[in-house]
């Protein structure tokens, strides 16, 4: 360090630095969110449940669903504001998650909420799989969805019916939370 003539400064200075680049890159450094589950459960005894996961994927995140119980048909698919399921209908899971306060679509429009994914679609049996790369959600930053919930309707969604796709009901839901396991597992 160039013309620092105080010793005892240029100690401080170096320890500084070298704790600030120990926290960074020590053994409690913080590794970056890679993927993020949610275990779906029931609203008003639907009966439904499952598993929805986030895996980080480039500059996307694949969201990779397994749901049972479902009513046959298409069932609005969506990521709400709030991880908050004590009320007995979900209310207390919020709105759809829309950090920039857009209009509700499709996954694939330009302008939609961040947490519009579409419908779910069961068979016959109840049965329902998703498997999509979202490059608008994300698992850290503005668009995280890291403490909030997934939630699936009873109807399908519309993509056109502000603000919630005119997709009825709140019939399940999940809090997304950190997954303790890599991709994988």
């Amino acid at each position: 360090m160039r013309g620092i003539k105080n010793p005892l400064l240029l100690l401080l200075i170096t320890t500084v630095i070298t704790g600030l680049v120990g926290c960074v890159t020590g053994p409690m450094a913080v590794k970056p969110t890679t993927k993020a589950v949610a275990v779906i459960q029931p609203l008003q005894d639907s009966g439904i449940k499952g598993i929805v996961t986030f895996i980080q994927e480039g500059s996307g995140v694949r969201i990779v669903a397994e749901i049972t119980g479902l009513p046959p048909g298409k069932h609005g698919f969506h990521i709400h504001e709030f991880g908050d399921g004590t009320a007995a209908e979900g209310v207390s899971l919020g709105g759809h998650f829309n950090p920039a306060n857009t209009t509700h679509g499709g996954p694939e429009d330009q302008e939609r909420h961040i947490g519009d994914l579409g419908n779910l679609e069961a068979d016959k049996s109840g049965r329902a799989k998703y498997n999509r790369l979202d490059t608008r959600i994300a698992l850290h930053g503005r668009n995280s969805i890291i403490g909030r919930s997934v939630v699936i309707k009873e109807k399908v969604d519309d993509y056109k019916t502000q603000p919630g796709g005119g997709a009825g009901q709140r019939i399940a839901y999940g809090i997304i939370g950190i997954s303790s396991l890599p991709f994988g597992e």
